[in-house]
């Protein structure tokens, strides 16, 4: 299916204010653009780069004052993720190497401090996709999703006690149980069909049967098109956008997902 996505900041610069922005979708093997329009208002330089994940970053410098970035999309992109009950759990030997660095302990996923909860969350699952699913079920089910939840990134230890978090937050608890089985997960940053509210979305991908396979413990009963904008090991390595010197706030930001057929 084809899906029109966009999304519009506008923020206040006290000051010329480096920016390094991950708001492009890239065409893949799950996604095609195409058509895009990018707009900075006032314009200025952009220099693009492809960072160690893959994703297309835009790196700016925004003027003092008021400044607008603006973004629109259309996407072809399968109209619903791939369910694989039983699909086998990969032995640490047999993975490949791209997928290694998801197996590790990051900033927000300390998998290393999850073993015990994880390994007796999913007993008595099969091994692979059926664990995922577990756990991606155990997070919807014991951490509650607020959309009006501190904005500021918290772990997957932190979500864990305090039980309820955004997006992004409930994401970094399943990926951090996910790796303390030894099954690679990542976060991925992008669109989502029929979000409420709207908003950019957060959710993962674990690495079963060979290939990676789509879960959001934010909304398990939506099997949903989706558009990605970034991937990588959690929150730190896909921001919308990461600024430099004092705070920028942004003053509004509006997100938009429109099937087109």
């Amino acid at each position: 299916m084809r899906l029109e996505v966009g999304c519009s900041i506008r923020m206040h610069c006290p000051q010329q204010t480096p920016l390094i922005l991950l708001l492009r979708p890239r065409s893949g093997v799950s996604q095609w653009v195409e058509e895009e329009r990018y707009i900075l208002d006032p314009h200025v330089p952009v220099d693009e780069y492809v960072d160690g994940f893959g994703n297309l970053c835009q790196r700016l410098v925004a003027p003092v004052g008021p400044f607008r970035i603006e973004t629109h999309a259309r996407v072809r992109t399968v109209a619903s993720v791939d369910v694989a009950a039983g699909a086998p759990f990969v032995p640490v030997p047999q993975l490949p190497d791209s997928v290694l660095a998801y197996l590790l302990p990051s900033r927000f996923c300390e998998s290393d401090r999850l073993g015990a909860m994880a390994t007796d969350l999913v007993s008595g699952e099969r091994p692979g996709y059926d664990q995922v699913a577990a756990v991606s079920r155990w997070v919807n089910q014991h951490i509650r999703y607020r959309s009006d939840s501190d904005p500021a990134p918290v772990s997957a230890t932190e979500v864990r006690a305090r039980g309820n978090g955004v997006c992004r937050d409930l994401t970094h608890l399943a990926i951090a149980l996910c790796r303390a089985i030894n099954i690679p997960a990542r976060m991925i940053a992008g669109y989502a069909q029929d979000l409420e509210p709207m908003d950019l979305h957060a959710w993962f991908e674990a690495w079963v049967g060979g290939r990676w396979y789509t879960f959001d413990p934010t909304q398990p009963q939506k099997n949903n098109a989706r558009v990605v904008l970034a991937q990588g090991r959690d929150a730190a390595d896909i921001p919308v956008y990461n600024q430099f010197g004092p705070p920028v706030i942004p003053e509004q930001m509006h997100v938009a997902v429109r099937p087109l057929n």
